[in-house]
């Protein structure tokens, strides 16, 4: 069921309702929502049910209860992450730690799954739970929790496409309101819960030849509304989590600033950025130490975690969001966007014009983080961008893992960026081994495809005859993984580009079998279900071609003079 209302409709306590009533009956409810926050009227409203029908409930804590357990039914609250785990793949989500509560979240076997504001959760999330047997969604049409594209058109294409009977509910008359309430009207207005993009019409004809690049100050948009509402509303549509906090931060933010693509005076592209960096000495040792700055995500990360003191010295600008209108994307906007500001950082400042300062005299690094997909990696990586750093964890607004990624635009940006590449390109093989063992295979790959430095394999001559035993004759890949794991990195750095094309050397396929099992140590049985080999004998047989074709290209004289005794 898909369950549609503007803000103050009572969705969450229709939702809350019907779940309270499930777990009376004895079924199993699971709640997830954005945030545990955005679902508190589902749980609140269950409960009251639960009450008022005089079903003894144990609660989780008395306050916020996060598990209401009437002994034969229950409604509980997990975030979106865990909640996909559960559904999609219940056995590897009963591996998981217990919860709060004393139980593990696989110990849940639900029977119904309530996702409250879904249009704030990711679509990949969202296709994950298609996989329960009943679902109920609940969705903000107008704000920002219903403002992404994501639910309103591709997630919906996915669940008409699913074996699911779909039913649609849409609700109108106000309860937090009076119908036609003048406060709800200025609400919208002063908050932009109804901002968006300029409608289509007006967007089509935008290529890189024809629109404008333009710095858009806080006094233009306060000058113009329709400016204000169609760059905010640009964000928002293509982003899954938007607070009224984040429109202060645009307007006021002492170290953000907006850049924008106009055609004709609509707004067709658009980006924020974060100053970040220049930090003093004293501020850089407190955060290598522990310490923790707000405003400066990359240089925090950059130091704290991956050990670089001297990392919060140089001066950058970090992405912060950016989005291209639907109605012209795939026509190089976005990139021609990300040029521009590359152009100007080179030669003036980012910060606002508050004062008639230009920033200072030179930007040293253009960065970004993000939840990664395969197509957003050849993205960043297609503007120049290289991988410094993936997320052992899933971002819970994004769903996905977060990469970090610099491009550098002067001589101390770019030692910075290529330190961190290097050093990313020789840590993550071992990641993939341990914390980032189910980590997607394309996005892996890619990953080391995108760091822009090659890693010469370097290996020995005892190690190549490890290799080339195993690739051409009856040698094993088990009895020394090492010189096989350097080769690939090797492979993959030497990719350069990020392209998810085929190589000249391997195949996609090959590429993909290299990650699951010389990366991430899967099992063969496991590797050929997962990419269509008709045994475990083919799998390892395919493995020794692939190491064939990468002796081939990367061998030594001695490696090819070893292949020569097989042959």
């Amino acid at each position: 069921m898909v369950v549609e209302a503007d803000r103050g409709r009572g969705k969450s306590s229709a939702a809350g309702l019907a779940a309270g009533a499930l777990a009376a009956s004895g079924e199993s409810v699971l709640v997830t929502a954005p945030s545990y926050r955005a679902s508190e009227e589902v749980l609140a409203r269950a409960a009251a049910v639960l009450d008022d029908l005089g079903v003894s409930v144990t609660r989780e804590r008395e306050s916020n209860p996060r598990v209401l357990d009437t002994g034969s039914g229950s409604v509980r609250f997990v975030p979106p992450t865990t909640a996909a785990g559960l559904v999609a793949d219940p056995e590897a989500t009963r591996r998981g730690p217990p919860g709060e509560d004393g139980t593990s979240d696989g110990d849940i076997d639900p029977d119904v799954v309530f996702v409250d504001e879904a249009a704030g959760i990711p679509v990949s999330l969202l296709d994950r739970l298609l996989a329960a047997d009943r679902l109920a969604f609940t969705t903000t049409v107008h704000g920002y929790e219903g403002a992404s594209r994501g639910f309103s058109i591709r997630f919906r294409e996915r669940l008409a496409a699913s074996d699911h009977e779909v039913l649609d509910a849409r609700l109108d008359e106000p309860i937090r309101y009076a119908a036609g309430d003048p406060i709800e009207v200025w609400l919208f207005r002063a908050l932009l819960l109804n901002a968006g993009p300029a409608v289509d019409s007006l967007a089509v004809g935008a290529t890189p030849e024809t629109v404008r690049y333009e710095r858009l100050t806080t006094s233009d948009l306060l000058d113009d509304e329709h400016l204000l509402r169609e760059a905010f509303g640009l964000l928002v549509a293509a982003h899954y989590r938007t607070e009224p906090n984040d429109l202060a931060r645009m307007l006021c933010g002492p170290n953000l600033s907006v850049r924008a693509l106009l055609y004709r005076g609509h707004v067709v592209s658009v980006c924020l950025l974060a100053e970040e960096g220049g930090l003093p000495i004293e501020c850089r040792r407190a955060i290598y130490e522990g310490e923790r700055i707000k405003g400066h995500m990359l240089p925090d990360m950059l130091t704290s975690q991956l050990c670089d003191e001297q990392a919060g010295e140089p001066r950058g600008a970090r992405v912060v969001r950016i989005a291209t209108h639907g109605a012209v994307r795939s026509r190089g906007l976005g990139s021609h966007l990300l040029g521009e500001v590359r152009a100007e950082l080179k030669n003036r400042g980012v910060t606002d014009d508050t004062d008639d300062s230009e920033g200072p005299e030179e930007w040293d690094w253009l960065g970004v983080g993000y939840g990664a997909t395969p197509e957003l990696i050849g993205f960043w990586r297609t503007n120049g961008f290289r991988t410094v750093h993936v997320s052992t964890t899933r971002n819970e607004t994004s769903g996905e893992h977060s990469f970090l990624m610099l491009l550098g635009l002067s001589d101390r940006g770019e030692a910075l960026a290529k330190r961190h590449a290097r050093r990313f390109a020789r840590r993550f093989p071992a990641v993939l081994t341990d914390a980032l063992s189910t980590l997607d295979s394309d996005v892996a790959r890619r990953a080391l495809a995108s760091t822009g430095v090659a890693v010469d394999a370097d290996l020995s001559a005892y190690e190549w005859r490890v290799v080339c035993k195993a690739a051409y004759g009856p040698g094993l890949y088990d009895g020394d993984p090492n010189p096989f794991r350097r080769l690939a990195l090797a492979y993959f750095t030497d990719r350069g580009s990020g392209d998810p094309e085929p190589s000249e050397v391997l195949s996609v396929r090959e590429e993909r079998l290299l990650v699951y099992r010389v990366f991430q140590a899967r099992p063969p049985g496991a590797i050929a279900e997962a990419l269509g080999y008709e045994s475990e004998r083919q799998c390892l047989r395919a493995l020794g071609d692939a190491y064939a074709a990468l002796t081939d290209r990367y061998g030594s004289d001695f490696a090819h003079r070893e292949r020569e005794r097989y042959e």
